[in-house]
């Protein structure tokens, strides 16, 4: 008994043995040599509404690509929304909100091969806000603009792209956030202003 278990034990052994002799470039690391790097930059041109007004946004990124499946980079986002609510108490002076956000991009990409594929981009980071006022002189035509309240905060923006090949140095993306911040402290303003959903387009130029 005690000799078939033994000759068991070796079967089994040679055979564990000849399957990752086999199996041996197949077995895949974390940071294996053949794994391809790249990097690219991207503009963006976004929708959303802040205030419960529209407002437009344009943004940059630039991030490096690692094996084709994920980036690691640096962006933001600059706004400014619809200026055309009146001051009461001056009927040529108009209010709005203006400001900006960045930081890091962690950017997850599924099936990157494919012609049309997804992406699940998160940036953290932070950003500031400013109530502006533009006074409008109609009879000479004159503009003026000061910043009348500011602030900072915190945010926090997932996103979904559906990222189409174009070339194999661009590609195209449809793209869906949503901006969690720290509440917002400016006068007659709500603290939770920023927060909601933005809607783009991006184009990324580089080595994917």
């Amino acid at each position: 008994m005690k000799k078939l278990t033994l000759l068991i034990f070796l079967g089994l052994g040679f055979l564990l043995a000849s399957a990752q002799d086999n199996d041996n470039d197949k077995i895949q690391t974390l940071f294996p040599k053949s794994r391809s790097n790249g990097g690219y930059g991207a503009v963006s041109f976004s929708y959303t509404q802040i205030d419960g007004k529209d407002a437009f946004m344009m943004g940059g990124r630039g991030a490096w690509v690692i094996g084709h499946s994920f980036a690691l980079g640096f962006g933001g986002n600059g706004f400014i929304n619809d200026v055309n609510i009146q001051n009461p108490h001056d009927m040529n002076m108009n209010n709005g909100l203006a400001g900006g956000y960045g930081g890091i991009y962690l950017e997850p990409i599924i099936a990157p091969r494919f012609p049309v594929h997804l992406s699940f981009p998160i940036l953290i980071g932070g950003g500031g806000i400013t109530n502006v006022t533009y006074i409008e002189n109609w009879e000479d035509y004159i503009y003026d603009n000061s910043s009348t309240d500011v602030d900072v905060y915190f945010v926090f923006e997932p996103s979904a792209e559906l990222e189409f090949n174009m070339t194999r140095n661009m590609r195209l993306a449809l793209t869906c956030g949503y901006r969690f911040t720290t509440d917002i402290i400016i006068e007659n303003v709500s603290p939770d202003i920023l927060r909601g959903f933005n809607y783009g387009l991006i184009m990324k130029f580089g080595k994917f």
